[in-house]
């Protein structure tokens, strides 16, 4: 104990915040795995190349085909000023990241009702084959005089608009469009399993933004779907046709939206879908940290695990290892409730820009953890990006890539393009829309294996079943902790000041298994503080901090 009482002393005088990271490091809060592979991204730059977020792609040949998004970063907060109509992408938008060229065509050759879905924001797409399937989508509709929710399918035959942008000649007939009030959604997922499509989560929205809710202003009408809509396609080239199948409709647990379905390989081999977080949740204006399983026959509600980074809709990719049965999923940067610093779990509920890389790993016996990783994105970058893979990388048909077939040292996966580019964490409060914008970066993603050098934080939280929240976090020194017992016992819950001195140390005795509030009001906190929270039980310990409002 003397070594590692000098120790830190000598820390704590070169360091506070390191004391506090070695404090926790030596109670095993922060847990060093190594990586199964390293991730690292490599900036490429394609002249005159504008930025864009919430847009859909399809892709052949190595060229991209980019439609819809928005021109600007986050929308602001008066509904004069949200979504406006100079934030529409109308134009059709070709990328070829080789040969790092890039051409565009307007919209106004397609009909109408064509030209509003194709240029609206956070449409449900998904590519089969050379056809490009997009669903739904926000923005403002000249002929509705309002914004809205678009009720169409719209079908693109990818590689016949690709040629006909560089060539410059018609690409009318390449389009098809059928309207049904099923697809009215914006901000869920469109995805396959099997030869069935799933659209997941979303909402419809018709009417200008207004985070003062729908009654104020010019008012607008909000609905999610709280459902998981399942469909047939019928497309021969000429004809194009749906098939409704029985979905299912679970408010509690499918109230999501602007989040991430990720395609899975499930432990038992067969294809399926993971429904990552996503907002909000029915009784707080918080993200979900749990997950939904999907497969062909029904859906399942992970509790058992949470997941803390990257909440809002970002780039991810899905990688597995059929020899070790482990589905990994990565996602980067975004929008999150919680990041990550010095190994402690820092809260807000503003919900900020992030710049974290992390990995949600499902094993064998489907039991799934959070891992961040050593990387970062380089920016508060993510939200509203893509993952666009490399077509000769090896995928399962749902594109999951096959990890063991990755042989090389070092596999370039894909790129990411877009999202917005924030100039600071919490921007929403006092946006004036330059604050943020729409990013034009690409990032070349490279994977690597046998590296040891670096390793993946697990974040025990995400596996722990005390499930802690402060609410409100930042607050004035009067807040709330939740969390879940998961057997009748006693609790201790410790504040520390970032020096590791306690400041309080309370032990609750005999509480009832289930979820549990402690409701405190602590007058010797220094106003713009930070703080270190933490609740232990006989078998399990979880650590956050708390931000004082200043």
């Amino acid at each position: 104990m003397v070594f590692f009482s000098n120790l830190l002393q000598r820390i704590k005088m070169k360091n506070k915040l390191l004391l506090l990271a070695f404090m926790l490091f030596i109670c095993g809060s922060v847990k060093a795995q190594s990586s199964p592979f390293n991730i690292y991204l490599e900036p490429l730059t394609v002249p005159g190349l504008g930025g864009l977020q919430a847009y859909a792609y399809g892709q052949d040949n190595g060229k991209w085909l980019i439609i819809g998004g928005r021109l600007d970063g986050l929308h602001r907060r008066q509904p004069f000023a949200a979504f406006d109509l100079a934030g529409h992408n109308n134009q059709l938008l070709v990328i070829d990241p080789n040969s790092q060229q890039k051409w565009a065509a307007p919209l106004t050759s397609l009909p109408v009702a064509l030209q509003e879905q194709l240029s609206s924001t956070n449409m449900e797409f998904h590519q089969h084959g050379n056809m490009l399937y997009i669903i739904g989508g926000y923005g403002y509709s000249a002929t509705a005089g309002d914004h809205t929710t678009y009720p169409n399918l719209t079908s693109v035959k990818v590689s016949e608009v690709i040629d006909a942008i560089i060539q410059g000649t018609p690409f009318n007939g390449h389009f098809r469009q059928i309207t049904d009030t099923m697809f009215a959604v914006t901000g869920g997922y469109l995805n396959k399993i099997n030869d069935t499509y799933y659209l997941t989560g979303g909402q419809k929205f018709i009417g200008r933004y207004n985070p003062m809710g729908p009654t104020h202003g010019p008012g607008f009408f909000q609905e999610y779907t709280n459902a998981i809509r399942k469909f047939n396609i019928q497309d021969d080239g000429t004809n194009l046709s749906i098939t409704h199948l029985p979905g299912f409709t679970a408010a509690a647990n499918l109230h999501r939206r602007d989040y991430n379905v990720v395609h899975q390989i499930m432990p038992d081999g067969s294809e399926g879908l993971t429904a990552f977080s996503g907002v909000f949740q029915t009784n707080a204006d918080l993200p979900f940290l749990n997950c939904v399983n999907i497969d062909s026959q029904n859906y399942q509600v992970n509790n058992s695990f949470s997941q803390y980074y990257n909440h809002y809709h970002c780039a991810h990719i899905p990688l597995y290892s059929a020899t070790n049965n482990e589905m990994h999923t990565l996602f980067f940067g975004g929008i999150a409730q919680y990041y990550d610093s010095l190994g402690v779990l820092v809260q807000d509920n503003n919900v900020p820009f992030v710049k974290t890389i992390a990995r949600v790993t499902r094993n064998s016996a489907g039991t799934m953890a959070e891992f961040k990783l050593p990387e970062e994105m380089p920016a508060l970058l993510g939200a509203g990006s893509e993952f666009i893979g490399i077509e000769t990388i090896p995928h399962y048909p749902n594109k999951v890539l096959k990890l063991d077939d990755l042989t090389s040292d070092t596999t370039h996966l894909g790129y990411i393009y877009g999202g917005i580019s924030s100039t600071a964490p919490n921007i929403f409060f006092t946006n004036t829309g330059t604050q943020s914008t729409a990013s034009s970066q690409i990032f070349k993603v490279f994977l690597i294996k046998n590296l040891t050098s670096d390793n993946d934080v697990l974040n025990q939280q995400s596996i722990g079943t005390l499930k802690m929240q402060v609410v409100p976090n930042p607050n004035n020194g009067i807040f709330s902790v939740k969390y879940f017992l998961k057997k009748p016992t006693d609790v201790k819950i410790s504040i520390y000041d970032v020096n590791g001195k306690q400041i309080e140390e309370k032990t609750l005795t005999d509480l009832s298994s289930g979820e549990n509030t402690y409701h405190r009001k602590i007058r010797n906190m220094e106003s713009g503080g930070v703080y270190i929270l933490t609740i232990e039980t006989p078998y399990e310990q979880a650590t956050q901090r708390i931000i004082l409002e200043p």
